[in-house]
This record gives C-alpha cells, structure tokens and sequence, in this order.
C-alpha cells in the first residue's frame, strides 16, 4: 500500500517546520530565540475569552450550520460594511476553520485542472501548495522591493492567459509586509475586470499597519470589481486567535460561495461553536486591543529593521504592515564557517539554527533564496537577543 500521488506531492510548511525544530531543542533545555512563528504573542484579549466561557457555561456545544452560525455572519456582515466599505447578505459569506481554510475551500471550488492562478513572488507558503491540490497551475509574477514587493500592472498583464483564473493579493503580505497602495490595487483591479479573473484578496492582516498607511478593500472600488472579488479574512492576527480557528471568505458569487459551503458540508462541517461565538464578540467589540497591540508591533518593526541593517551583509526595507521582516541576505551567499558553506537561505537559517541557536524562516519556502524571514510577535527582550546572535553568526562567516 502507498499513500496518493496527492500528498505525496504536497510540500511541508516551513514556517510550521522551523517552529518544531525551535520547540524541539527547547524541549531539550536549550535556550533558542525564535523569530518563526506567525501568531500575535499577546493573548486574547479577555472580552472575547469572556464571551466562549459564556457560550461553553450555556451549553453552546451542538453543531451550528455548517457554513456558520446566523450571528457571526452577520458580524462579519456588519464588520465588512463598517471597515471595507463592502455591503454583503449572509448568502454571501462562509464560515471556516480559519483563513487557511477558507482559501482551500476558494481553490477547491473555483479550480478546474489547469486553470492558472497569478501569484506574487514572495508569496505565503500555502497559495502554490493550495492551486496544486485542487489540480490548477500556480504561475509566479516577481515583485520588486522599490514597488514594496507588491506586483505591478505590467508585470501582471504579462503573467495572464487564457488560462488565468484568479489573482492572489494579500496586502499587508507574509512573508513580506509589503502594502499595496491604492493606485497598486486599482490597476489590478482593472486588469481582473478586462480579462474577466477573480481576484482573491487575503486581508488577514490588515489592521496591523503602520506610518499612517491604509488598507484599500478592492471589492469595495466598484461594483464590476465587487462582483469578481473574493475577500478573505479572519480573527486569528487581528484579535490574537490563532488557535480559535475563525477565518471567512466573502463573495459576490452566490454560486462560489455555495459550491464553497458544499464541500465544507462533506469535510470538516461547522468551525467551532463556541470560537465563533468568541469570534462575534471580537467583531462587535472593542478595538482598543487591537490597537494596542499594532503600536506595540509598529514599536518592534523600527528596532528589529534598525538591527538588522547594522548586520553587515544584510539589508532590510521597513514592512509597512503586518509583523515579518524580510531581510535580504543575497551577499551572505557563497560565504563559509568553517567546512560549512552557505548556498542558501536554509543553509543560513539551518546555520543560525544549530551554532547560535536562534530560528528564522529561510526564504526559500517563499520563493525568494536571497531573504529570510523574522516575525518580530515576540518581545523586545528576544529582538535583541536574537539579532546579537544573528550579527554575531554573520560576523564569524569568511
């Protein structure tokens, strides 16, 4: 007996797998500083917690509809109004076991084999791993650092076929923080309008911005742009609740969102009762500790961008979002410690990994070799002592 041709082609997550060679050394008493989780460090905050303890009190136990319970929609619903300027019904938003899950519900039900979906380059781990299971055809558009690592109206126009049926946008970006302005967001807008593609915009993190920037919907510039959006979201970055597992996808295509709650029906059914009742009381509440949190983010993104351009050999943009640095160490490439030489971005983070015993993300995983990546949702204690051991890791290579 053998397992698929499916999962065997299916590519492990690196995020996920630096974070268990991180908690398996810690496990063994060492002292490492990780920078590979991509999750709020703050806890939830306690109105929401409060609100699950009154669900799991009153016996909110039982399956709900499948797609979400009638409540949390219409939260969502009135979050998308207030926020994005997006007006939806409840036909048009499905509940999922987070963002993730919305996504591959998106790719499952949208995909046939072979239809192609543009994918900036750095992208999450997870879009070119998602197409492939559901049989589609990533096709890799490059960014430029100077365009803040978002793709160009050009370079989009050049990637599409035939064959083109979504665009993935995620803006604030992981791995890069990168930001899609405004005019960024109307030229591909136009473009999915004119080709007639779906345009998926994952906006999970876009309450974490910084410098005064602002998170454009693009669903909400018009109504043939609303009409060929899918946004995607969730409560996990913005309300620290990663674990709860609440994400949602909101469409205009009544049919997709449909299909969409059809497979969920026969996979995993409902999220989970009570988070989405944790999940409506972080809708409907206070946006204070999301604030809170974002300055504490803003405050970390300016040490750990300072520190990591006093490394030599490493530069680093300031993310203008969400809360991963992604520092360039092309010039470290080619350089040794002794026997060991570092060809690539996870010879380097193997390296810092084992001799100075601090995780980051190798840039690989995103399709960008000459980067890694370092998610500052950890204290100010651990910057500093991370990027010491990361200057003096880089110091001691010839």
């Amino acid at each position: 007996m053998s397992i698929s041709q499916r999962a065997r082609n299916t590519a492990p997550s690196p995020t996920l797998g630096i974070t268990a060679k991180i908690n398996a050394l810690r496990a063994q008493g060492v002292d490492v500083v990780g920078f590979g989780a991509g999750e709020p460090d703050f806890d939830t905050p306690d109105h929401i917690k409060q609100a699950a303890i009154e669900a799991l009190n009153a016996g909110y136990t039982k399956y709900t509809p499948s797609s979400g319970a009638v409540d949390l929609k219409d939260a969502i619903i009135a979050k998308l109004a207030r926020d994005n300027g997006l007006n939806y019904q409840r036909e048009n938003i499905i509940v999922s076991a987070g963002a993730k899950h919305s996504l591959y519900n998106v790719m499952q039900a949208l995909l046939d084999p072979g239809d192609e979906v543009l994918i900036p380059v750095p992208y999450w781990v997870t879009y070119p791993e998602q197409v492939r299971l559901a049989e589609g055809k990533s096709v890799f558009v490059q960014t430029a650092p100077e365009d803040d690592f978002m793709p160009t109206a050009d370079a989009v126009l050049e990637a599409i076929t035939p064959r083109t049926k979504a665009l993935i946008l995620n803006s604030p970006s992981n791995p890069t923080g990168g930001v899609a302005s405004r005019k960024t967001v109307e030229a591909l807008a136009e473009l999915a309008v004119r080709h007639d593609f779906y345009l998926i915009s994952d906006e999970i993190y876009e309450k974490l911005l910084y410098d005064g920037r602002k998170h454009v919907s693009p669903g909400a510039l018009s109504d043939a742009v609303f009409q060929r959006t899918i946004t995607i979201n969730g409560c996990s970055k913005a309300y620290s609740m990663t674990g709860w597992r609440i994400g949602y996808a909101a469409a205009a295509d009544k049919e997709l969102v449909a299909a969409m709650g059809r497979l969920q029906d026969q996979s995993t059914s409902n999220p989970t009762s009570i988070a989405q009742k944790a999940a409506v009381a972080a809708l409907n509440g206070p946006e204070e500790p999301v604030e809170a949190m974002r300055q504490a983010f803003e405050e970390r993104r300016d040490l750990i961008v300072e520190k990591l351009n006093a490394i030599p050999c490493v530069t680093c943009r300031a993310p203008g979002g969400a809360f991963y640095a992604f520092p360039n160490i092309g010039q470290v490439l080619g350089r040794r410690a002794g026997e060991r030489v570092i060809q690539g971005s996870d010879d380097l983070a193997d390296y810092l990994l084992t001799e100075f015993h601090v995780g980051v993300v190798p840039g690989s995983g995103f399709g960008a070799d000459d980067y890694i990546r370092l998610s500052y949702a950890t204290s100010r204690e651990n910057i500093l002592k991370g990027l010491e051991r990361i200057d003096a890791g880089i110091r001691k290579l010839e």
